[in-house]
């Protein structure tokens, strides 16, 4: 993988988590991938399984992120082969009008690519910022 196209695929990535349109999510990620939303977290694993916890979060629809109410800038942080950091921020408001914010977090995501280029292992770290 290079920078771009690492860039590429989490550009993909935003639109598919905004579209949320299942074959968007499943055009991402291996057929085997391994999905982590915290890294101590037992993986959600294989890419139906991924696209399922996407669109019904916890097996809850109304659990997805409603639109327009989050926004995320990510970008590469170092590529080596098949792998890549990604850095950014997730940013969400209480409504789509983004007249009240919610929270903003730091995002780190450690990825592994396969030949093809969708991700087989995605393990997210994530921060809030300091309060007070």
């Amino acid at each position: 993988m290079t920078h771009d196209q690492v860039q590429r695929w989490l550009d993909a990535y935003l639109a598919a988590w905004k579209s949320y349109d299942g074959d968007d999510i499943a055009a991402l990620f291996a057929e085997d991938a391994a999905y982590r939303y915290h890294p101590a977290d037992e993986p959600v694993r294989g890419r139906e399984a991924i696209v399922a916890d996407w669109l019904a979060p916890d097996g809850n629809e109304d659990a997805r992120d409603a639109d327009g109410t989050f926004e995320g800038d990510y970008r590469p942080f170092a590529v080596d082969g098949n792998r890549a950091v990604a850095v950014g921020t997730s940013t969400y408001w209480t409504d789509a009008s983004r007249s009240q914010f919610r929270n903003v977090y730091f995002n780190c995501w450690l990825l592994e690519f396969d030949d093809a280029g969708r991700c087989r292992s995605f393990t997210e770290y994530f921060m809030e910022p300091r309060r007070g």
